[in-house]
């Protein structure tokens, strides 16, 4: 009981009060965003449902290499979060080298907490932690939508196929890989929103618990609320592909 005693007594309760929230509020958001999902479709969920329309569109395509450029496109941004994701945790991990420069010069921030050298660690390693999750997903997207051009390229040609079941069981396999991708590239800029939260814990312990629940609000607002979710929830037919769309009245 001491060992642990002495470890709380590292920092206030309003810490560790915000710690719990932090994480309560990251993982929780999660597990209901995706149960939500369920019951009233998210733009991630509705974004899946195109991605099967996708998947059933390239089947019937003969040349399928117009997808494979889209899936490259898509693959790039949770590429690129990658590698600056890696440069953060560099720096993050240089400051952690130079922490009595780096909280001297926090120090100098105003407004912000004054705190011990290990406190300071606490935070610069949260932060870290925090990154190098979103690393790890970023680069697991990148891997899954690998694994999504390979389907694709490894599909039948458009007129190999004997019924719509084979059509319907493609695009349902290959959809939920490139969801899978998308899902988990989603992930990623979720541990970067929740990031910006843990930057208002240098600042007091009150902060870091107004930010993280102001971030948990951003995100409801941006997947449940937003504008684009309004029209990707519009389902409205278009014109078939050989029928030219009507300008007269």
């Amino acid at each position: 009981m001491r060992p642990i005693a002495s470890a709380l007594a590292l920092l206030p309760w309003q810490d560790w009060v915000g710690l719990a929230l932090f994480f309560a509020a990251w993982a929780g958001y999660a597990v209901w965003a995706r149960a939500r999902s369920l019951v009233r479709p998210s733009v991630l969920a509705l974004t899946n449902r195109e991605r099967m329309r996708w998947m059933m569109q390239a089947s019937h395509r003969e040349n399928r290499v117009f997808d494979g450029i889209v899936v490259q496109n898509l693959s790039t941004s949770p590429s690129f979060f990658a590698s600056t994701t890696i440069l953060i945790i560099g720096g993050l991990l240089a400051v952690l080298s130079r922490t009595e420069q780096a909280s001297e010069l926090v120090r100098e921030i105003p407004f912000a907490a004054r705190t011990s050298l290990i406190v300071f660690d606490m935070k610069v390693v949260l932060l870290t932690g925090i990154f190098v999750y979103a690393f790890f997903r970023f680069t697991w997207s990148v891997r899954q939508y690998t694994f999504g051009a390979l389907m694709l390229g490894a599909a039948p040609d458009h007129k190999s196929w004997t019924d719509d079941i084979q059509r319907s069981a493609f695009a349902s396999r290959a959809g939920r890989v490139m969801g899978l991708a998308a899902e988990t590239f989603n992930d990623g800029l979720r541990a970067y929103y929740m990031a910006f939260a843990a930057t208002a814990w240098f600042f007091s312990a009150w902060a870091f618990m107004v930010a993280t629940v102001f971030v948990v609000a951003v995100l409801y607002r941006r997947e449940f609320q937003s504008d684009v979710l309004a029209l990707l929830a519009d389902d409205v037919p278009l014109p078939p592909a050989d029928v030219p769309p009507r300008t007269g009245g």
